[in-house]
């Protein structure tokens, strides 16, 4: 419960604040919110399914955005990033997917 609070004030204050990213990070905003998205996703299952960890949420979102950052950025290194950006947004969606799936069978007893 206190994470969903904190993703919400977390998004209250990004609306009022309005925060820039810097350019150099804008390629990798993208990837980030669909990861930490999955990681969101993740923790909505675990809680349906009675197996939510509070340490396992924050270490899963904040590695989850880092690793998808970094398979981008090793991407553009190499000339590739367009690629890689496009399979982590699909692998991640995928599981989002699931897990959405998952989290409706247990919302509606199916």
């Amino acid at each position: 419960m206190i994470a969903v609070l904190g993703l919400l004030a977390g998004i209250v204050v990004g609306l009022l604040l309005k925060p820039d990213v810097p350019a150099p990070f804008v390629p990798y905003l993208p990837i980030a919110v669909v990861a930490a998205l999955d990681a969101v996703f993740g923790a909505l299952r675990a809680y349906f399914d009675g197996i939510f960890d509070d340490k396992v949420f924050v270490v899963s979102f904040v590695s989850n955005v880092l690793i998808a950052a970094t398979i981008v950025f090793l991407g553009d290194k190499l000339g590739v990033g367009g690629q890689l950006t496009t399979g982590v947004i699909v692998v991640l969606g995928i599981r989002i997917f699931s897990n959405a799936a998952a989290i409706r069978r247990h919302v509606f007893h199916a």
